[in-house]
């Protein structure tokens, strides 16, 4: 009998391709969209739907500069598609996610053979961080895959160079991902993936190859790619370049004031612990051997870029004293690969690759368990709040929150308009602290017209209230108390410790000191 041939390269791709996106999307419409990052960024995608402006993100139609652009038109093209559904709303989580276990495949099966690749990709797969970042509708993930697909993509490059093998457009396609990765979430996009290149070349003294990869045609398409949306934006906004870069990059990383303040070790010690039970197959890591087994090998250099790629991004996002769980994941892919790697020359036995197996499904379970758990326990979300105002409100009618801001409730109440938000504007405390309060005061700075329509004093409510026929106000119970013209308004429903309330002008404002 003759053995059958194995398939094709592009079938076995596009399999491995088709294989992510349902694992992916499998479970990502289970549970509502979580706040404040999944209200704020769905509903930033929906606003630019809406409004058909799809050059400014606009954050309660106040333009927000807090990142670039490429997850809202991602996430509004699927909210053209398909509808106001989460899972569009997650579209740009979902295609970093699967950009970047897509790339890792694709380079493992260069460099290392096509089971080395199904390896590899089902370690990613079945980690916690990655299933559950990419169904999470931030920018992290997004930038996450940008980064491991240029990254891979320039020591695909590089290693092709040093084998004298055809490698520019690998190089330019590099290149054209940083421009993504920049469009993404901004500089760190092509930062990270020159630290992790460089890093590697250079403890490799590869001088040469360092030099090849300086490429004018690949520095004109990532300007083509990411300088356009910049320019057209300090065209629009005077200030938005200092805003973005020195305000949201550099003073961000350097400096205090920002949330999540976590210690040095705050980032080995999440990516070791939400790589289990997958790192306990990983002890050769640790030995001598492992490093040295294949030296001067294309092999051996493969595993220093999967190292130096995970130290690096450890070593950048510890500096800065804000961190968050999601600026990990682009260490996820290179780390997945290693643990593959050195779990593979363990699983000698059957009882051996049995275990593994079944390691490997334990660390799915826990991602698929965390989904759930997130699906059952929905006090993150004002969903029911904005289904109960989407069933009455009439679009000429405005919307109240008081000294809150619910960033979903635009996005499942489907609001054609912005809401007024009343607080403390304009004071040192309303900028103190990052929230939602200094994200649309800081906001307001680039519309100050929209913002003073838009964010309302406390003391000028009562009087905007009453100017409409009827009104919707949404607050906590001890916000509704401090005004009068709220005591007659007809409570609608209370979910999660906030009310929403209709105020009709005719009957609720006739008793107080502006009836009339």
């Amino acid at each position: 009998m003759s053995a059958a041939p194995p398939p094709s390269p592009a079938r076995d791709a596009l399999t491995a391709l088709v294989l992510i996106a349902a694992w992916l999307l499998a479970s990502a419409w289970l549970r509502p969209l979580m706040v404040p990052d999944e209200g704020r960024y769905a509903g930033v995608a929906w606003e630019m739907l809406r409004s058909g402006d799809w050059l400014t993100p606009t954050l309660n139609g106040l333009p927000f500069f807090h990142k670039p652009p490429l997850f809202y038109w991602l996430s509004g093209a699927a909210l053209w598609l398909f509808g106001l559904v989460e899972v569009a709303g997650r579209a740009g989580a979902l295609c970093g996610a699967t950009l970047g276990a897509w790339a890792l495949y694709l380079f493992a099966r260069r460099w290392g053979g096509p089971a080395a690749a199904r390896r590899a990709l089902w370690v990613l797969l079945v980690q916690p961080l990655w299933l559950v970042g990419g169904q999470f509708a931030n920018l992290d993930m997004l930038v996450a895959g940008c980064i491991t697909a240029t990254w891979l993509a320039l020591a695909h490059a590089a290693l092709c160079f040093e084998q004298g093998l055809a490698y520019r457009r690998w190089l330019w396609l590099g290149y054209a991902l940083a421009g993504l990765g920049v469009l993404a979430k901004g500089l760190i996009g092509f930062v990270i993936p020159a630290l992790c290149i460089g890093l590697w070349l250079l403890l490799r003294g590869r001088w040469r190859t360092l030099l090849a990869l300086f490429s004018l045609p690949g520095a004109l398409l990532f300007l083509l790619i990411a300088g356009p949306w910049y320019l057209a934006m300090q065209q629009r906004f005077d200030g938005f370049l200092h805003y973005f870069f020195v305000v949201q990059h550099f003073q961000r990383f350097s400096v205090g004031g920002f949330n999540n303040a976590m210690p040095l070790w705050f980032y080995p010690a999440v990516l070791a612990l939400l790589s289990l039970p997958c790192l306990l197959w990983s002890a050769r890591l640790l030995t001598r051997r492992y490093w040295a087994q294949t030296e001067g090998s294309p092999e051996a250099a493969v595993r220093l870029a999967m190292l130096v790629a995970v130290a690096s991004v450890l070593l950048f996002f510890s500096i800065p004293k804000s961190k968050l769980v999601g600026y990990v994941l682009p260490a996820v892919p290179p780390l997945a690969w290693l643990m593959a790697d050195a779990s593979a020359l363990l699983a000698g036995t059957r009882a051996r690759r049995n275990a593994w197996r079944a390691s490997a499904a334990l660390s799915a379970a826990l991602g698929l368990a965390a989904v759930l758990w997130l699906t059952l326990h929905t006090d993150y979300s004002s969903r029911p709040l904005a289904l109960a105002l989407r069933a009455e409100h009439q679009a000429h009618e405005p919307v109240y929150m008081l000294d809150e801001y619910l960033y979903d409730l635009p996005f499942y109440a489907q609001l054609r308009q912005p809401v007024h938000v009343v607080s403390h504007w304009r004071s040192p405390e309303a900028k103190a602290r990052d929230n939602w309060r200094k994200e649309l005061d800081d906001a307001a700075d680039f519309n100050p017209g929209a913002g003073q329509r838009l964010l309302l004093r406390p003391e000028d409510f009562e009087a905007a209230l009453c100017a409409a026929p009827r009104s919707w106000v949404l607050a906590e119970p001890a916000e509704l108390a401090r005004y009068p013209v709220l005591a007659q308004a007809t409570p609608v429903l209370t979910s999660h410790g906030t009310t929403l309330v209709r105020v009709d002008a005719a009957r609720d404002c006739a008793k107080t000191p502006n009836g009339g």
